[in-house]
Parts: C-alpha cells; structure tokens; sequence
C-alpha cells in the first residue's frame, strides 16, 4: 500500500512541474517545429522585371524567400555588371539549354555599318547602335538635352530659312527628328527613347553623337 502511494506522488509532482505538458519544455524549444500555413505555390519558370531607362550598371541582387516553417528570409548576390535596361531581368529555375544571343561568333564581332535614318537640305542623319553621325558642313554652336520626353538639341549656325521638318525614326534609341528654323541658326532636336548622358565629337564629315 505504501508502494502505490509513493508511486502516486511522484507522478503527480512530475505533472506539475510542467505548467502544460501540450506545450515544448524548456529543452524542447530550441527543437525545429513545422507549420499547418499552405506552403504550396506554382512552380517557378520564368519572371521577368523592367528596369528604368535610367539604369546603366547592376549591383545586387536579392531573394527573398519563404521556409519550410513559414518563417520569411532573404539572400543577396553582390554584382557589379553594366546592363542594357531594354531587355528585362530574368529569374528561372529552368534547366534546359541557355541560348547565347551575344553578337560574337568565332571571336569575331559582326561589322555593322551605318544606317540612314533622315536628310534635310544641310544635314544628314545615320546610327550605328549608341551613335548617331550627323552629317554637315555647318558649324554646332550649342547642344543640351531635354527631359519628359528625353530629347537631344544641336543648334547649327547659318542664316538660311528652312521649312520646319519632322520625321519619325524606326529606330530603338532615336525615336524622331525635328528640324526648324531660328534667327541666324537652325535647331535639330532628336527624341530619345529613354534617359540618357550623351557625348559629341567634331568629325571631318560633321559630328559624331554617342549616348551612354
């Protein structure tokens, strides 16, 4: 009889001891638990984000993910790339073949000549990716650059009336060219198709326009 006493005792003080035993102990906190969250999403194959016409060069990149618990984190990769903000970002998980669309081909870039994009009485327009060559005799006395929309004005000096001229582009970086006529000199404005810095240089043929 004393036996099944002591024995009641000890269990019943054992029971107390845990303040809820449907609860972790303390040596039971630190153990991984799971959740009943719906985990369950589309598998990833291919996402895509745009950039603005202002970004030039990438330097980090971040996931964020969620775990097997619920519990939400995030992983980065530093980078220091320049990038063209025409073709979207791409994140896949797919496995399959990645297509090189770079321009080398046995270590060898294509040559690409000039294209025509627009002549006016004194002055031609041609580009070659980034450049444009503007083709004249006439002497720039200034250039600057608008924004909304991002546009490139040269100013050329010369005392001749020309009628206004407009022309839209069929072209990726330069959208339009617009041509009219000022007291001792003519305007040439070129809408860009996004934000840009922009260089010239003083040519034989005229001058030379590389945006960066």
């Amino acid at each position: 009889m004393i036996k099944y006493i002591i024995l009641t005792a000890f269990l019943l003080i054992n029971l107390h001891s845990r303040e809820n035993p449907f609860f972790p102990s303390k040596g039971e906190q630190d153990m991984p638990t799971t959740t009943n969250k719906n985990l369950s999403a589309p598998s990833l194959k291919r996402a895509a984000i745009s950039l603005p016409s202002s970004a030039r060069n990438i330097q980090k990149v971040t996931i964020t993910y969620q775990n097997l618990d619920g519990s939400v984190a995030s992983k980065s990769i530093e980078l220091d790339n320049s990038i063209d903000w025409h073709i979207p970002i791409f994140v896949s998980q797919s496995m399959g073949e990645i297509k090189d669309s770079s321009p080398l081909k046995n270590n060898k870039v294509k040559k690409q000549d000039y294209l025509h994009l627009f002549s006016s009485k004194n002055i031609k327009f041609f580009k070659k990716e980034k450049e444009l060559k503007v083709v004249t005799k006439d002497k720039m006395i200034r250039s600057f650059s608008l924004t909304n929309p991002y546009k490139i004005v040269l100013d050329f000096k010369k005392d001749v009336n020309l009628k206004s001229e407009s022309k839209k582009l069929n072209s990726s970086l330069f959208k339009k060219i617009d041509i009219g006529t000022h007291n001792g000199y003519y305007r040439v404005v070129v809408t860009l198709d996004g934000q840009y810095k922009f260089s010239k240089l003083k040519k034989p043929y005229g001058y030379s326009i590389s945006l960066r």
